[in-house]
């Protein structure tokens, strides 16, 4: 097991890719905590079947996009597992709509969770990664973070925000031992596209732009990626963009 004996935080983890990389960092060894912003029944759900793997976890309650809450949430999970090791930044939201009706309120949704929220989660884990001369830091970003989509400007803007703050996060804490990088899936099934993935012609479009040829991959495929970026496979491994995308952004 990759991961055994690690300690994991991964935000948004009650569904969806966060969900899978929880499952998946306990199969492979950590305690993990998983962290759901409002629906503790999801986080309980997630606990259990980690638990029924025969891992070790724990639900979180938190707010990633208001700075106090990642303060506590962070103490709460050094006083429950003893330390940090690794930590994925995953939580965030997709609010599409053209520029014309994109509100302030709309944009700073956006970007306290996708952007705010894994820059001050990130802060308040480094100094126990620093006192311990290592640690991992993945941010989930996205390939709206290295290419445009249209009406989702906000959302891209938080993406290649976090995208580009990975790279200059490495540049202050590789010499910490701390290794920060991102993993940017491309169309991948969530519940926050389920709107547009019912549309089979949007999906067979998302296919064909693609060149594997397949519209929407399943969130799993990411976790091998997930464990490698924390795992000691990737000690040499800083401020990079992994892109799992099935060949997206290589147009």
């Amino acid at each position: 097991m990759k991961l055994e004996g690690k300690v994991a935080i991964v935000t948004g983890s009650s569904r969806g890719i966060g969900a899978c990389i929880a499952r998946r960092y306990g199969r492979e060894g950590a305690a993990v905590a998983v962290v759901a912003r409002a629906k503790r029944d999801r986080a309980d759900a997630v606990v259990s079947e980690i638990e029924a793997a025969g891992g070790k976890a724990a639900a979180f309650m938190a707010d990633i996009g208001v700075v106090a809450e990642c303060e506590r949430l962070a103490q709460e999970v050094i006083d429950a597992f003893g330390t940090v090791d690794i930590l994925v930044n995953n939580a965030g939201i997709f609010t599409p709509l053209p520029i014309e009706e994109v509100t302030e309120e709309n944009w700073d949704a956006q970007h306290a969770l996708n952007l705010k929220g894994a820059f001050f989660l990130t802060k308040a884990v480094v100094p126990t990664m620093k006192a311990r001369g290592t640690g991992k830091v993945v941010n989930i970003s996205s390939i709206a973070g290295c290419g445009g989509f249209p009406n989702s400007s906000a959302y891209c803007a938080t993406k290649g925000g976090l995208t580009n703050m990975t790279k200059a996060l490495c540049l202050e804490l590789a010499g910490d031992g701390i290794n920060v990088n991102a993993l940017s899936p491309g169309n991948i099934q969530t519940d926050m596209n389920a709107a547009f993935r019912a549309d089979e012609a949007y999906d067979a479009r998302q296919a064909e732009l693609t060149p594997a040829g397949i519209g929407h991959m399943d969130p799993d495929q990411l976790t091998g990626a997930a464990v490698f970026l924390a795992s000691a496979d990737s000690d040499s491994v800083h401020g990079v963009d992994l892109l799992v995308d099935n060949g997206w952004a290589a147009w």
